[in-house]
């Protein structure tokens, strides 16, 4: 498909660059083919059935924006992928002048050499840490990783590291937030329990990646970066039993939904997974796991937007994201929600 097909005006004002005052007072909106209705994510529970299974990603964000000098030039550094042993794959800029075996030092005695230079600003570094060692420097040096839409509108501050995390993150190694995860509170967790709802955590570290701008006319030529994840045995026979008892599985993110995609092969069966993926979900693909998605509104031409499209329907989200304008709700990683039922069980 054309690009240019999953472009919408967004009024600046709708883009959050805070989050609602409670996660779970933040409005959602229920897209069931082309039925709409407007409710709150507190209100979750009244749109999932007993026995049905919420899969939570678990990754949790890590302060990956660095500021550094590469001789006397200044440089930002943003990982994107843990490739283990102290070396990452990051976008650096400027990096045009960046030459291989170059060193960006950074504050706190953290140092990162370049050992790969790719297209677009990419690089691979090696820091001069490791493990545990290395995640406190980069708590010392770094910064929360904002995207750019919030980060170019207003300072970083204390209340993002907070705000820009979910109350269950686990495993670091995010450079970007599951951002439909930021939603949950625990009283709504356990509403969630009450109501007979079963939750599973898988881990996908999301990567900068998911901030690029498509640069391509036709999605057949975007190649999407990859990012690591993980689901266990144990949730992978969950999420089997889940469907023959004929419920529901439910992705909380766009992240959680490409894990669980990844891990699912052309029969609907769900098995352990720990590696990379680099799928790409645009109208056509044919849906293996996920049958009920929760996400945030996303940005135009962006590959979540195509997502979606796939998943409830391109006419149906263009319609959806046109009431979600014109009703005033708020876009993005710190902005309102939605649930998206999938357009071939509607």
């Amino acid at each position: 498909m054309k690009v240019d097909q999953f472009d919408f005006e967004l009024p600046k004002e709708l883009i959050a660059i805070r989050p609602a005052p409670s996660r779970d007072g933040a409005r959602l909106l229920v897209v069931n083919g082309n039925e709409l209705k407007d409710s709150q994510v507190k209100d979750l529970p009244d749109f999932i059935n007993a026995g049905d299974l919420m899969i939570f990603n678990d990754t949790r964000v890590i302060p990956a924006r660095l500021k550094g000098k590469r001789r006397d030039a200044n440089m930002e550094i943003t990982l994107h992928m843990n490739m283990t042993g102290g070396v990452w794959k990051a976008f650096a800029k400027p990096a045009k002048k960046l030459k291989l075996d170059d060193v960006i030092k950074f504050d706190g005695g953290l140092d990162a050499l370049v050992t790969h230079k790719g297209d677009a600003g990419e690089v691979t570094i090696q820091f001069n840490k490791t493990d545990d060692d290395l995640g406190d420097a980069l708590k010392e040096a770094g910064v929360m990783p904002l995207p750019p839409y919030i980060a170019s509108q207003r300072p970083i501050d204390e209340r993002d590291e907070e705000d820009y995390q979910t109350i269950y993150s686990k495993h670091d190694g995010a450079v970007a937030a599951p951002t439909a995860g930021l939603h949950f509170t625990d009283s709504l967790q356990r509403a969630l329990f009450d109501n007979g709802i079963n939750s599973a955590y898988v881990t996908l570290h999301v990567g900068a990646g998911t901030f690029l701008p498509v640069k391509v006319d036709d999605t057949n030529d975007h190649k999407m970066h990859e990012e690591y994840g993980e689901i266990n045995a144990d949730v992978a026979n969950l999420i089997n039993e889940t469907h023959r008892r004929g419920n529901k599985v439910v992705a909380v993110g766009t992240t959680s939904l490409r894990l669980l995609e990844s891990a699912t092969d052309e029969e609907g069966v769900t098995r352990e997974f720990a590696d990379a993926t680099d799928i790409f979900i645009t109208p056509g693909y044919q849906f293996r796991c996920v049958d009920i998605l929760m996400t945030n509104f996303h940005l135009p031409k962006s590959t979540l937007f195509m997502l979606v499209s796939a998943f409830a329907g391109f006419e149906n989200m263009k319609a959806a994201y046109n009431h979600a304008i014109d009703s005033g709700y708020r876009f993005y990683s710190y902005g309102d929600s939605s649930i998206l039922m999938r357009e071939d069980q509607t």
